[in-house]
């Protein structure tokens, strides 16, 4: 079904794996597509309760665009590639009611980075760095870069690491909050057990629409907020999930939520 990517469920955790490690998982069209397809999928699966995304080995989560590949196909208009390719994939991942962790496993540039930012949550390689290295092309970020960015490290700082495309380590990186945990990469597996173990047995539509509203919360008014808030709420308190959290409470026991 998949060429440029791994994709695999196993105990309620879909996990999409860039696969072309020859180009460090550089995007191509085929690449982009076999993501938001797989996100998509992931996303509708009723048994899926979080989703990690991934690059092959230690290497490379992902280099950015493959450019080689763009000139061969005879690619001209960078917007029409923007819209009909990367656009999609990152709405994707935003508009995914489940929470997507990314497990930065190496480099993350370019688009690879706005890749990245378009996760909920990264916990990465502590020897690996990302980079918005458009600059070096004469290219400004795209992929979503700056949306993500300046709402995490705000707008003078942002203007900073694009404008000069240099490499963001993840001591840095972590005390900026673009990612929320670095460790050692034979850690790296273990640290996205303990977080997708945590996902795969909490009230997953509640995760949802607190994702649906924060995508949102930055560019509405406090009304407008207040509102959604008020019907999520109600959507929530008529599901399992709520009943389930309401009784363990009072019976003081651990929840069994089952993500409905």
């Amino acid at each position: 079904m998949y060429n440029n990517i791994i994709y695999g469920v196993s105990d309620h955790v879909a996990t999409i794996t860039l696969n072309r490690p020859q180009v460090y998982n550089a995007l191509s069209t085929d690449l982009i597509k076999e993501i938001t397809s797989a996100v998509v999928a992931a996303s509708e699966d009723s048994h899926t309760r979080a989703i990690v995304l991934t690059g092959v080995g230690d290497k490379a989560f992902c280099s950015g665009a493959d450019l080689k590949a763009g000139l061969d196909s005879g690619m001209t208009s960078l917007g029409d590639s923007l819209r009909e390719n990367y656009n999609p994939m990152v709405r994707a991942i935003r508009n995914a009611e489940k929470p997507v962790v990314c497990r930065l496993n190496g480099i993350a540039t370019g688009a690879g980075m706005s890749l990245a930012l378009a996760c909920d949550i990264i916990i990465a390689n502590k020897d690996t760095y990302m980079s918005e290295l458009f600059v070096g092309i004469g290219l400004m970020p795209d992929a979503g870069s700056m949306f993500f960015l300046p709402r995490i490290i705000g707008t003078q700082k942002t203007f900073e690491l694009c404008s000069t495309g240099r490499k963001i380590y993840m001591d840095e990186a972590t005390a900026l909050g673009l990612v929320s945990k670095a460790v050692a990469y034979d850690d790296l597996d273990a640290a996205i057990a303990e977080l997708t173990d945590f996902y795969k047995s909490a009230p997953t539509k509640s995760i949802g629409l607190m994702k649906k509203v924060l995508n949102v919360s930055l560019t509405s008014t406090l009304d407008d907020v207040l509102e959604l808030e008020a019907i999520s709420q109600e959507a929530l308190g008529k599901t399992h999930d709520f009943a389930e959290g309401v009784m363990a409470f009072l019976q003081k026991r651990k929840p069994a939520f089952k993500g409905h």
